[in-house]
């Protein structure tokens, strides 16, 4: 299998971009969730209220969207820019809409059936480059934001 990651920083020789990466994803993964359940709150109006008995469809809609909207506009969520980190794909460039969205539906698979989260967060504490099972798949990293 060819080296996938050729364009990220080495963490051998510049480890402050991995630093605290998986805290970091977990305090990014409740704010993003907090966000998530306002916007569907907000969007429920707009649902005359129906939205309250799929509620739980109408939060997974809600957020896929917000997640894939704002990978592919700032390569962060808003949890992931207020902890100062962004996911970059296997070029090392900033995610576009379909890696976005491939992104998205991976981690969304991920939280849907628990033991494939459960080897997500097992290879972000474990692996040296803190990737989850989306980011071997897609070859993309979490990685602190260069100053």
């Amino acid at each position: 299998m060819p080296n996938t990651h050729t364009h990220h920083p080495d963490p051998h020789y510049q480890p402050e971009f991995y630093a605290d990466i998986p805290v970091k994803r977990l305090l990014a993964w409740v704010v993003d969730m907090i966000v998530v359940v306002i916007l569907s709150l907000l969007v429920l109006p707009f649902t005359a209220f129906t939205g309250v008995f799929f509620f739980p469809f109408l939060l997974f809609t809600v957020g896929f969207a917000y997640r894939t909207v704002t990978l592919a506009r700032g390569s962060a969520t808003w949890g992931m820019w207020l902890m100062s980190m962004e996911i970059r794909d296997i070029t090392g460039n900033r995610l576009d809409l379909q890696t976005a969205a491939l992104h998205t539906l991976g981690y969304t698979v991920s939280l849907a059936m628990m033991p494939l989260q459960v080897v997500s967060i097992v290879l972000m504490l474990t692996t040296t480059y803190r990737q989850g099972l989306t980011d071997h798949v897609l070859g993309t990293v979490a990685l602190n934001r260069r100053v």
